[in-house]
């Protein structure tokens, strides 16, 4: 009877690091998608917010030029929400991400055949096989999450700066500027781990000697 190889969370986390810096520039450009896909979620959302706080200090002045930046304001609104323009712009992107992840890490299985088959003939169980892909999903999610909300939140915020000039920086919500930024890491976190979902399953389900078979 086959032996079952059961490594702790510690072993695995290496073994997927190792993993990323060995595939580091195809790592790097899906970890650009996410940038790209959270670091807009982020611009939109911080971008309303800061409109949010203009609209709500009772100021004319910036009631005026949020009119003239071309924000749709109606008597009596004491916030603002994207555009239905914007919000399928977001969502377009978001999925255009995950479609991303899904194809480089197909690609990543399809390259790590030989290595998927030695670790299950070597007893891996099929939850390894799929700890250590949701690992490097997570990692990868991570670094290129924090790096887009980042990115977001400083464009957005130098952003309201340049178009509404320096006096905004009084009344700037750094408490929603915060959680919004946490919301766009949360989100690129779990397109990450959606994106890797199917193929960690389909490299978990290979049979050994199949894996083994393929010409590399």
């Amino acid at each position: 009877m086959r032996q079952l190889v059961v490594l702790p969370w510690k072993q695995s986390l290496i073994i997927s690091y190792k993993s990323i810096r060995a595939r580091f520039f195809r790592s790097l450009i899906t970890t650009m998608t996410l940038i790209l896909a959270v670091s807009f979620l982020a611009f939109s959302q911080i971008t309303i917010d800061i409109a949010d706080a203009m609209l709500t200090s009772g100021n004319p002045v910036f009631h005026r030029i949020l009119l003239q930046s071309g924000f749709d304001i109606q008597p009596g609104n004491i916030s603002l929400a994207a555009s239905p323009k914007q919000r399928w712009i977001v969502i377009l992107s978001l999925l255009v991400c995950v479609v991303g992840i899904i194809n480089a890490q197909l690609m990543s299985v399809t390259e790590r055949f030989r290595e998927i088959g030695t670790m299950k003939c070597l007893g891996a169980l099929d939850k390894f096989i799929v700890r250590i892909f949701v690992l490097e999903a997570s990692m990868l999610g991570l670094a290129g999450s924090v790096t887009g909300a980042f990115v977001g939140g400083i464009a957005a915020c130098s952003g309201a700066v340049f178009r509404f000039g320096t006096d905004i920086l009084p009344i700037f919500p750094w408490h929603d500027i915060l959680l919004s930024s946490a919301l766009a890491i949360i989100t690129g976190i779990g397109l990450s781990l959606l994106g890797v979902l199917y193929p960690a399953i389909m490299a978990a389900r290979m049979q050994p000697v199949e894996a083994m078979r393929v010409e590399q």
